[in-house]
């Protein structure tokens, strides 16, 4: 069999559905081997937005997503998408195409070594070089990008290898079975929750991975725990549920913050490091956390959980659901303070109707639209940290951010993604200008699958969230600021439906409009930052914590 037949076959066998792709020379006979399987090869306008695809299917179906590239610069343009699903923790397979290595007549043009640039970024790097190891070097480099945590792993397949024979078949794919977590340990986290006066639970990104959401359910129904989480570990609980008490969208001086302060345990579910640390721990402080994952913490200075449960997560919140009972030490009547400032001052629809809206106005219009199970994409951005903090998701998987990476290009390409894994469900990309414009050529793309796809662009010429910085930290804001293109007129020139508004009111019955017809749209919304530093840190929230 040639071998560029067998390593489609064993991308078929490892159930793969799409490949998405900028194709050069050197994967011609994978492409052609590739139009005589099943797989569909999506084409995309650059490596970039491929890879953001290629990480979001992997994110949303815990199967890795495939991205194809060319050598030299195509492998170089993947590399912050392989960044992005070693932070993120999203199984993708990256293969990269490369000259002959047995016979080459074009000295070194193009050539990098692109495994080696590769091994840092990914969980494994390998150039095939014998067509009779591609079958179980496949089944390899998936096991390990889904093996917890997940993330990336790199093919260089060189034209050469492509075009050989092999007399070799594909491997069983067998799943592997996680260990459960020592029920001493069970036993002890739920002895150390019944003794703690202000236990709190946080739901991080870990948790959103897997289908955890009943028994995570279950444990907080039965205790009526307080529970938050982190920006990744959205949605994974109902955020509507009476004992949710907001997302940890900012670093400091937040709401959210103060619960978190007082808190005397912390029962941590799925913490990744690569999210800014919602608590600090300190060696001085009476503060105990329980680390609930799949793997051992992390140490370091601000976090060194006094009990690791280690172990598949469903069974770890089944048995503590069985072992744990309610106690008569908790004191829930700060928390309860907390939520109920958060609904106040956080969640409730502003009355700012000023025009351009407020980020507050922008997100409520947007969630009065969006269905229980519609999907948000978001861009890097200031933007970001609003929707986090005040978008109630209200399933899992249905607000994707990176708190991980966060690069800015992703937006639109993750749409795309999430679009590719749920044809039937309503999807919107918010994206800055800024951000939108370094990937937006993949609008052409959305069009020409005929995807049903809504952009919203919030406009305010400049990169927003380093001006807010570079205000906080008392500098002169100067730099930032840029001009853009008729963001309508764009849209149109790709096929798209072009959208602006221009008043109050006229976002959530455009969105909706948009939602319900067929083809891409997008929506030019106009935004005002300027409430910034009134909203995180004001009065309220310093009365808030000594309540």
């Amino acid at each position: 069999m040639k071998a560029s037949d067998i390593f489609v076959k064993a991308l078929v066998n490892e159930g793969v559905e799409y490949i998405f792709a900028v194709p050069g020379e050197e994967n011609l006979d994978l492409i052609d081997s590739l139009f005589k399987s099943n797989i569909k090869l999506i084409v995309t306008r650059h490596e970039q937005g491929a890879g953001f695809m290629a990480a979001t299917y992997g994110r949303l179906t815990g199967k890795p997503g495939v991205c194809l590239s060319t050598l030299g610069p195509g492998a170089t343009n993947l590399v912050t998408c392989a960044s992005y699903g070693l932070l993120g923790g999203f199984p993708m397979m990256l293969i990269t195409g490369q000259k002959p290595i047995r016979k080459n007549k074009q000295g070194r043009f193009q050539l990098l070594n692109i495994c080696r640039m590769m091994e840092p970024i990914t969980k494994f790097s390998h150039q095939l070089v014998s067509e009779d190891n591609i079958s179980y070097i496949i089944r390899d480099t998936f096991r390990i990008a889904t093996n917890e945590k997940p993330g990336p792993v790199h093919i260089e397949f060189p034209e050469d290898i492509a075009r050989g024979t092999t007399d070799q078949d594909v491997f069983e794919v067998i799943r592997p079975n996680i260990p459960n977590a020592d029920n001493d340990a069970i036993e002890e986290a739920a002895r150390m929750i019944e003794e703690a006066k202000y236990p709190i639970l946080l739901v991080a990104s870990g948790a959103n991975r897997h289908d955890i959401h009943e028994p995570l359910l279950k444990l907080i129904d039965k205790i009526e725990i307080p529970f938050c989480n982190t920006q990744m570990g959205k949605g994974v609980i109902d955020e509507r549920h009476p004992c949710y008490l907001g997302t940890a969208a900012l670093s400091s001086n937040d709401y959210l913050h103060c619960a978190l302060d007082r808190s005397d345990l912390v029962i941590n579910i799925g913490h990744d490091v690569v999210e800014k640390p919602p608590f600090i721990m300190t060696q001085s402080g009476k503060k105990k956390v329980i680390h609930i994952n799949y793997f051992p913490a992390e140490i370091d200075n601000v976090y060194f959980p006094q009990l690791e449960v280690i172990g598949e997560l469903s069974y770890t919140i089944n048995k503590l659901t069985e072992t744990i009972n309610v106690s008569d030490k908790w004191d829930k009547g700060y928390f309860h303070r907390i939520k109920n400032e958060m609904e106040k001052n956080v969640y409730k629809l502003p009355e700012d109707t000023s025009f351009p809206n407020i980020p507050e106005r922008i997100v409520a219009d947007i969630r009065a639209v969006m269905p229980d199970d519609g999907i948000l994409t978001l861009d890097n951005g200031m933007y970001k940290i609003w929707f986090a903090r005040q978008y109630k998701a209200h399933m899992p998987n249905t607000i994707l951010l990176d708190n991980a990476l966060a690069t800015m290009g992703a937006g639109l390409p993750s749409a795309i993604g999430a679009r590719f894994v749920y044809p039937n469900c309503k999807i919107v990309a918010i994206c800055g200008d800024g951000g939108f414009m370094m990937n937006s050529q993949e609008l052409e793309t959305a069009t020409r699958y005929n995807l049903d796809l809504v952009v919203i662009v919030l406009v305010d010429k400049a990169f927003g969230m380093i001006k807010w910085k570079q205000a906080g930290a008392g500098l002169k804001v100067q730099g930032l600021d840029f001009n853009n293109p008729d963001f309508v007129k764009y849209a149109e020139s790709y096929g798209c439906k072009g959208h602006r508004i221009s008043k109050t009111g006229e976002l959530s019955k455009c969105l909706s409009s948009c939602l319900e017809q067929k083809g891409v749209h997008l929506i030019e919304v106009p935004v005002n930052y300027d409430e910034n530093e009134k909203v995180f840190y004001d009065e309220l929230f310093k009365k808030t914590c000594i309540l």
